[in-house]
């Protein structure tokens, strides 16, 4: 009966009767708080800070087209191998953005470079086409011909730069 009593006032649903101070000891009645609200959502960023994420290197802009085209000092020789792998993964169902031409397919990526001031590559993004596999080794790839290869033209701070890499293979 005590534990019950005890429960329920506990819930503020009855009030314990009065009892004998000499003969019952008083019951606590413990105060229940509800739980602090905490926020689901981070803090924004401040407008004017670039977005950073580990390692202080800042991600790419949202629009790609205002970005300089990036140049590379030497030439780099187009590997068939490349467009090799890209009509397999195309072929295997694992990346749909293939266009049919009338020489055979082509698949285009948009890749975002940033580069040091002293021409170190410090981050290659590929632009999200839904095949990670080719994205990946896009960049891959960009980051070899690009490792001491970009053309600065007296950039005294780290650029981003734009380029698109072609992948074709006849039907």
């Amino acid at each position: 009966m005590i534990a019950l009593l005890f429960l329920a006032a506990s819930l503020g649903a009855v009030q314990a009767p009065a009892a004998d101070p000499q003969t019952a000891p008083a019951l606590p009645v413990p105060r229940i708080t509800p739980p602090p609200v905490v926020p689901t959502l981070p803090p924004a960023p401040a407008p004017s800070a670039p977005p950073q994420v580990t390692g202080g290197v800042p991600l790419p802009p949202q629009d790609w087209s205002a970005l300089p085209v990036l140049r590379l000092r030497r030439a780099v020789a187009p590997s068939l191998d490349a467009s090799t792998f890209v009509q397999r993964e195309v072929l295997a169902g694992r990346c749909g953005g293939a266009t049919r031409t009338p020489q055979g397919w082509v698949l285009n990526l948009d890749l975002a470079l940033l580069a040091a001031a002293d021409g170190r590559v410090r981050r290659v993004t590929p632009r999200a086409i839904d095949c990670p596999t080719v994205e990946q080794f896009a960049a891959g790839l960009l980051l070899g011909a690009a490792r001491n290869n970009v053309d600065l033209r007296g950039a005294a701070t780290d650029s981003w730069y734009r380029t698109t890499m072609v992948f074709a293979w006849k039907a």
